[in-house]
């Protein structure tokens, strides 16, 4: 493991020790997503390799989360949002460690940098596989409008930024475009009969981030490195349904990092080798 992964997993489980805090004094649910839930069953902490950290929320905690974080945050912490960052193109927040900073590989953009975990709200999805699609085309479609329209790019030019400071119509169409992608998003959380929710801001494929109300709300208390965390009891259909034999570790060649090109934090440059 890289001296970058290490700091990196020490600045996040800081971070999501901080997040845990403010969620148990306020009764919010949450649970580890992804890699960190496979992190928590299969490592009892971090994959060793990965630079992320990921946790999702019923949208209505998500939402208390948001509002609890104004005056009860850290002030170590930036708490990204699409209204906190008007440079932030993504459907989820994250939380920012504020003492580092970051180069993310093959993502260049305007919006803040710094060490952080991804927060991922859960909203109800139809029954209906015609009005699953509609929705998660016009989440998906938004998104990428949004990451064009607010720079974001694989590769840093001289013109991006020329473009950025001349464009002042950039904002305006950015608020329709999160308008819109939030209302599709949030269309049917109050309907109380349907069963199933789903991160729609998920990378996986549709049907691998596909929940239950029941897996969301019954929640087991696991070790992850130095904290007790929260994850669905029912980890092990989730986790078969996200990577099969989820207890197989990948081939050697492919326990690398995906995100991280560069960590800058206690006066010091960490390079990810």
């Amino acid at each position: 493991m890289s001296e970058l992964i290490d700091r990196v997993h020490q600045v996040e489980l800081k971070s999501l020790a901080t997040f845990i805090e403010l969620c148990e004094a306020h009764q919010l649910t949450y649970t580890l997503l992804g890699g960190s839930l496979l992190g928590a069953i299969r490592h009892k902490g971090f994959i060793p390799w990965d630079d992320d950290l990921d946790v999702g929320m019923p949208r209505e905690s998500y939402n208390q989360f948001i509002e609890l974080a104004k005056t009860e945050l850290p002030a170590d912490y930036f708490l990204q949002t699409e209204t906190s960052d008007q440079n932030y193109a993504w459907g989820y927040m994250k939380l920012l460690d504020r003492k580092t900073y970051i180069v993310e590989r093959n993502n260049v953009n305007n919006a803040r940098k710094g060490v952080f975990i991804d927060i991922f709200p859960l909203d109800r999805i139809p029954n209906d596989q015609g009005a699953r699609d509609v929705q998660i085309q016009t989440v998906r479609e938004t998104t990428i409008r949004l990451l064009i329209r607010l720079g974001y790019r694989y590769f840093d030019t001289p013109f991006r930024t020329f473009f950025d400071k001349h464009d002042h119509t950039k904002q305006e169409d950015a608020q329709q475009l999160r308008t819109r992608r939030l209302t599709a998003m949030t269309q049917y959380n109050q309907d109380n009969q349907l069963t199933h929710v789903k991160n729609l801001s998920s990378q996986y494929d549709y049907d691998q981030e596909v929940f239950t109300i029941d897996q969301i709300h019954h929640l087991i208390t696991v070790p992850f490195e130095t904290l007790q965390v929260k994850v669905p009891a029912d980890y092990d259909t989730i986790l078969t349904q996200m990577y099969h034999d989820y207890q197989q570790w990948p081939d050697e060649a492919d326990r690398v990092s995906k995100h991280l090109n560069q960590l800058i934090m206690d006066n010091q440059v960490f390079y990810n080798r």
